[in-house]
Order: structure tokens, then sequence, then C-alpha cells
């Protein structure tokens, strides 16, 4: 009976040990890059970033919102709603937005700075910008990232009149910026011009991307290094008689692109990162509403683009004073992306304490 009870003491005791010793292994055990079965390397789905529970040690691809701004009315009233609707979605499934910050370049503060996060730019000086006001946004930039604590590692550039509609994962990939393709950026149509900026020594024209600085998601590293080029880029094209009659408005844009492929940094074109109504007509998948154009409707909900609608909402209506609250809603018939344009609007206008003040 002894021998049997000595027996059964030695089967349980080496049992708890062999078990505390798997549960220190597994404590300790590394992080597995991807899930079993099939390979997902060449998918854009991420099971390390989009599996995380929130509250997990690993560190998330978290990136920083940066939106440059005047000191117009018509810039703020935009940013007021723009942060309004970061808040909202923040902290949702699958976000890795971190903080938040407009880039103020008037060179003073407003009294705005306690609701939005700010940080205070110096404008180019006078007479730089020949009247052309978006030169001030990689000039911006530039003394952000060098004096601003930014403590996210990715940047999302974003602009006061984007909407966000659902929380912005990390969309970026290792070594590339994630960005939306203009169809208005054509680098292979004006290679001539361009060639100026990115010499044939540095690759075919085709290495510029179709892209703008915005919305662009990139490793803050790598801003930091293309935005001193991409600043010097948009003044020697201003400067250029023949560049500035090729790129107009979109000039800022075209160097951003160039600079970003002279310092090799690719961008991985996403459509699916923005809309624009009108010409969009529905919200989808899409992360954010860019509300750049007019939206004129007749009351039978017909487009009526290029002539003032019996229904309109355009934010050029409101360069001087910010849009009421309670704006009205389309007429039945216009396209969803437009509709939901209006109500966010209007939630937004509804919820910020002291609107029109």
């Amino acid at each position: 009976m002894g021998c049997r009870d000595t027996f059964y003491t030695l089967i349980v005791t080496f049992s708890v040990a062999l078990i505390t010793y798997n549960i220190l292994i597994s404590a300790n055990a590394p992080l597995k890059q991807e899930l079993p079965g099939p390979s997902t390397s060449s998918s854009e789905f991420d099971p390390l970033i989009k599996m995380m529970p929130r509250g997990s040690n690993s560190k998330k691809r978290l990136f920083h919102t940066a939106v440059t701004a005047s000191d117009s009315v018509y810039n703020t009233w935009q940013c007021r709603i723009m942060y309004y609707w970061f808040k909202q979605h923040k902290n949702g499934p699958n976000s890795d937005m971190g903080g938040f910050t407009r880039i103020l370049h008037s060179g003073k503060p407003d009294k705005y700075m306690d609701e939005i996060p700010t940080f205070i730019a110096q404008p180019l000086p006078a007479g730089t910008d020949q009247g052309y006001i978006v030169l001030n946004r990689p000039w911006a930039f530039v003394q952000w990232l060098q004096k601003a604590d930014i403590e996210e590692d990715y940047i999302l550039m974003a602009e006061p009149d984007h909407i966000i509609v659902k929380p912005i994962p990390n969309l970026s990939k290792a070594g590339h910026g994630a960005a939306f393709p203009f169809f208005y950026i054509e680098p292979k149509k004006y290679e001539s011009v361009l060639r100026k900026y990115f010499p044939v020594n540095k690759g075919p024209i085709t290495n510029i991307n179709p892209i703008g600085n915005s919305p662009v998601i990139i490793a803050k590293d790598s801003l930091k290094k293309i935005a001193p080029t991409w600043m010097n880029i948009s003044l020697a094209m201003k400067k250029d008689p023949e560049t500035d009659k090729a790129f107009g408005w979109v000039l800022e844009m075209y160097a951003y692109a160039v600079s970003s492929a002279l310092h090799g940094v690719d961008n991985t074109l996403r459509k699916d990162f923005m809309i624009q109504p009108p010409w969009d007509t529905e919200v989808g998948d899409k992360f954010i509403i860019h509300f750049t154009y007019g939206c004129d409707y007749d009351l039978k909900g017909k487009l009526t683009y290029g002539k003032v609608g019996e229904w309109r909402f355009d934010k050029r209506s409101f360069t001087t004073t910010a849009p009421p609250r309670n704006l009205p809603l389309p007429p039945p018939g216009v396209p969803q992306s437009v509709v939901t344009l209006v109500k966010m609007v209007n939630e937004a206008t509804s919820n910020i304490p002291n609107w029109g003040s």
C-alpha cells in the first residue's frame, strides 16, 4: 500500500511540473506571423493587425492625422467638422487612428485652439505663394515634422474637406505609402515638363504615382525626407511659367508625387480611400468623403453640374460664414453619397458647441 501511495504521489508531482512548464513556455512564446492555413502574405488582410485584441501589448501601427489649414472662416468650419468625425471613429473597430493635429499656417493662434489640437506654423514670406495659398502646405509640414513631438510612426495627411465615414486602419504596407489615385494627375502626359524635376537617370516617368499628398498614409521617417524636397519643388514649379501653366491648381500635388518618387517611396494606390460626390454616388466601403466638388440638382434629383441647382451643397457657398445648422436634405433621387454627406455635416454642426460663432 505504501509503495502504491508513493507511486501516485510521484505521478501527481510530475504532472503538475509538466503543466507548469508548458504554461511558462506558452506565455513566453513569440507571436506567430501568420494564421494557420494558406499564406496571407499577398493579401491585403493582415492578421497581426486586424486580429489584435484591444489591450494587447503588441505594437499597433498607429498613424497621426495631420491637416493643414489657414485661419479663414472657410477652412475653419471644415476643420471643425473634420475633427468631429475623426473623434467619432478614432476608437472604432480596426482603427489605427492615433493623434490629430491641425497645422495652422497663419503664424498665430486662433480661438479654436482649445477645440482642435493645433500646431502653429509660420506662413511663407509675403508674396512667395504668388496667390497660390496651397504652397504653404509643404512648408507647414516641414515645420511640424521638425518641431513637433509626434508619437506615432506613421502619418495620415488629410484635408479640411475630408469627412471620415468609418474607422481607418493603417493601409500602408512595408516600405510603401498608401494613397488615393487621382484621374487628373497624369505623369506620362506631362513627361516633358516633369523631366525638369525628375531626370531620366531617376527612372521611368511611371515611377511617379498619380497622387497628391492627401489622402496619404506614410511612414513618418519617409515623410521627414520627402517634405523639404516637396517644398522646394513646389516653389520651383510655381516659378517656372511652363510648369505653372501646365499644372495650375494641382501643381503642389504634382510636386508631392515627384518628391515621393525622388526618394524612392512607392505608394499602394487605394481607390477605396475616399469618394468624391457627386461623381461617386455610393459611399460603399470607402473611408473618406471628399466634398471638393459642388453638388447641384433639380427638384427631381437630376444632376445639373455647371449650373446652380434648385438644391445645392457647395462648400464655396460658405467662404465668409459657416453653413447653418440643419441644412435642407437633397430631394428624392439624389445619390446616397450626397445624402450621406449632408446628413454628416448636419450631425456635426448640431453637436459642435458654439457652431457659427
